[in-house]
């Protein structure tokens, strides 16, 4: 079994990089959708994401060996290529039809997804208390889109498209981590990721349009080029503080993600309203998102 070095400081502070880049990065999204489609967008931050780890992991002399690359079921490698693009088209989709802080909470359904198939494929065990999690986060979902369900279903219907495309892309997402678990038996995360980065920048390719890139400003140049930083430095922060906090502590705290989104919405509308669009929630969809925090939070500590 891992052991973590007991760097508990180091551990949060990978942490809290890790919820604070994941909070913003739906607005960074949203920036970037303004004047690039979805497609160009993803194979950007794929294409970004595969350069800057190959040349890492080639610098310290650890890309994939044949040996492990024919050890590896190349079945589980295909189902997580395409459950993460498809994860990443639906997310972003389901943004644009949306808003930010809608989007990073309903995208919480994705560990609780991933946790069920846990139990249904590796046999894991919840304990009560994860079960309240359950219980509360589902409850906070409710209580958020208790007060928009109407408008969404009478007005809305983009918002309510958009919705279903987040949580489709959540679904996506549980199959890929699910996918990914089983792959580390012959791999390590870094390998799995750029053998994955580098074939869905290849894929996306075609339905791309790289010329857009030109007509961009240095605003949404820096807007893109974070986007797909964004990724890299997020996934390597949350890696690495799994080497030194338990991972229970270490997924309770990157659950609060949904809560950096809400405040940097609001932050972002009062400085520079053009960007986002205020995101008007009631007490009511306030405390829906905290509790879809706590629950989440519910279900990591509650081993």
């Amino acid at each position: 079994m891992h052991h973590t070095t007991g760097k508990w400081r180091l551990g949060l502070a990978l942490s809290l990089l890790t919820i604070v880049l994941w909070g913003v990065l739906p607005i960074a999204l949203t920036v970037a959708l303004s004047v690039l489609d979805v497609y160009t967008v993803t194979w950007f931050r794929f294409l970004l994401s595969f350069s800057l780890l190959a040349i890492y992991l080639a610098a310290r002399g650890k890309l994939p060996t044949l040996k492990q690359l024919r050890a590896t079921s190349w079945k589980l490698v295909s189902t997580a290529i395409i459950f993460l693009a498809t994860n990443y088209i639906l997310f972003l989709k389901g943004l644009a039809l949306t808003s930010p802080a809608n989007a990073q909470v309903i995208i919480q359904l994705a560990p609780l997804l991933m946790s069920f198939g846990g139990l249904l494929i590796f046999r894991e065990r919840y304990s009560w208390r994860q079960w309240c999690g359950v219980g509360i986060l589902t409850i906070g979902l409710v209580l958020f889109f208790h007060e928009k369900l109407n408008s969404i279903i009478t007005v809305q219907t983009n918002y309510l498209l958009g919705t279903g495309l987040v949580v489709l892309g959540a679904v996506a997402w549980a199959v890929y981590a699910l996918a990914q678990k089983q792959l580390l038996r012959t791999l390590s995360s870094m390998h799995i990721m750029v053998i994955i980065y580098g074939v869905c920048a290849f894929l996306f390719l075609p339905f791309a349009t790289p010329k857009l890139l030109f007509t961009l400003n240095y605003f949404h140049w820096g807007t893109l080029i974070f986007c797909g930083l964004n990724t890299l430095i997020a996934y390597g922060a949350f890696a690495e503080s799994l080497e030194h906090w338990e991972s229970s502590r270490v997924s309770a705290v990157v659950a609060a993600a949904p809560i950096v989104t809400l405040i940097s919405v609001h932050a972002v509308s009062v400085i520079a309203p053009s960007l986002i669009v205020p995101e008007n929630l009631s007490v009511t969809g306030i405390i829906g998102a905290i509790l879809v925090v706590a629950g989440s939070v519910a279900m990591a500590l509650g081993k």
